[in-house]
């Protein structure tokens, strides 16, 4: 009688009673990771909006302090064209002091450069530096070494290698034959 008492429980039980708890950890365990996944994927979808709304806002930034620089550049300028205008009214008076008037809006607008850290570079008699340098005429000077900047035909602004605007155009030496 043991024995069909037996086999009739083990008819009764459906299969995978015993592994029951087992089922619903494991769906608790998914539970719970669809739900971290879930919200790691909500963390992920804020971190790339709020990416986006960093570059946007940066670009608006970039936009705005560029503008603002071209705006000091140009008050800068202001009183060089001002100048220009002064020496020009001052010419229908005496034509010969246009002269005087251009030469010092000529100075005004170098040390203008030079204060925003681009130097005049017209130096003469030192060796050819091709940062510094464009050769634009060579020339046989039979008193000067071969290389050296004899004239200086359009000054440069600036030192190289980043802090130039352009190279000084000179005039160098060749060597005679």
């Amino acid at each position: 009688m043991d024995d069909d008492t037996g086999a009739a429980a083990g008819r009764d039980a459906t299969p995978g009673d015993d592994a029951s708890p087992d089922r619903e950890a494991a769906a608790e365990r998914l539970q719970a990771l669809e739900a971290t996944m879930a919200e790691l994927e909500d963390r992920w979808r804020r971190a790339l909006a709020d990416l986006d709304n960093a570059r946007k806002r940066h670009a608006r930034e970039l936009n705005h302090e560029a503008e603002a620089e071209r705006r000091r550049i140009c008050l800068a300028w202001l009183p060089i064209v001002d100048n220009l205008e002064l020496a020009l009214e001052h010419a229908k008076d005496d034509p010969a002091s246009i002269i005087l008037g251009v030469r010092a809006v000529r100075d005004q607008a170098v040390a203008l450069l030079a204060s925003l850290g681009f130097l005049r570079d017209e130096e003469t008699g030192v060796p050819f530096d091709p940062l510094r340098h464009e050769a634009a005429e060579v020339v046989e000077d039979p008193g000067v070494p071969p290389g050296t900047v004899v004239r200086v035909l359009r000054p440069g602004y600036g030192r190289p290698p980043d802090r130039q605007l352009r190279p000084a155009a000179v005039a160098v030496s060749r060597k005679q034959e």
